[in-house]
């Protein structure tokens, strides 16, 4: 009897650990193709993701609740950074402000602090991009996300974000900028009017980075 009742036990915890197991792996699909699921539009020779709004300090918002928003950094400041070594990302449960830094990024010698494009408190943060930085430049709309933050007021921190049609040409703003710049402190980096060096901000001197950074991230 008791042989028995030990085998009934032994496949009711089987039973109950294949049921969870097969739960999760069936959930996992699901989580994975809301991160995957960004629409890409080719405009004035950019890729824009739809849906997305950008902050002038190179970050982007992307709705995904009535209060929820996930933020990231855009695909400019990537090229422009190149290479990045490590991330260190706001705690959780910390209130941050728009245009305030959620982000340290470290490339280098030297440090990029990235600004919240929306203000609310901190929800949730991406621990993969702390594993594998280059996650942030190489995939920046999707797996290199930085974190998701609850805000209470979205519609009017939107107000305050480049949005829709203007994306594209506020791109290219950034660039024509970039390159005028380069070309006045840096002549020999100088992209002659295309897409600026991947890593520029690697090959410029201190007193240049220090300049682009200000112009560019805010910073």
């Amino acid at each position: 009897m008791s042989i028995l009742f030990v085998l009934l036990m032994f496949l009711l915890v089987m039973s109950i650990s294949y049921f969870r197991t097969r739960h999760e792996v069936m959930a996992q699909p699901e989580a994975q193709s809301r991160l995957q699921g960004v629409r890409m539009q080719r405009e004035s020779g950019f890729s824009v993701p739809e849906g997305y709004s950008f902050h002038p300090g190179h970050t982007w918002a992307h709705r995904e609740g009535a209060e929820t928003v996930r933020v990231g950094l855009d695909s400019f400041a990537g090229n422009l950074i190149g290479r990045v070594d490590s991330i260190d990302v706001m705690g959780l449960n910390r209130w941050v402000r728009q245009g305030q830094k959620v982000a340290t990024l470290k490339s280098g010698d030297f440090v990029i602090e990235m600004v919240s494009p929306i203000e609310g408190v901190v929800t949730s943060v991406n621990r993969d991009i702390t594993e594998d930085p280059s996650l942030i430049t190489r995939d920046p709309y999707n797996a290199g996300w930085i974190a998701v933050v609850k805000s209470p007021d979205v519609a009017t921190n939107q107000k305050n974000l480049v949005q829709a049609s203007m994306v594209a040409p506020w791109l290219q703003n950034s660039v024509t900028r970039l390159n005028g710049m380069v070309a006045q402190l840096a002549p020999t980096l100088a992209a002659d009017g295309g897409v600026p060096i991947a890593g520029l901000l690697t090959r410029v001197t201190p007193e240049v980075r220090t300049k682009l950074l200000k112009e560019f991230f805010l910073a």
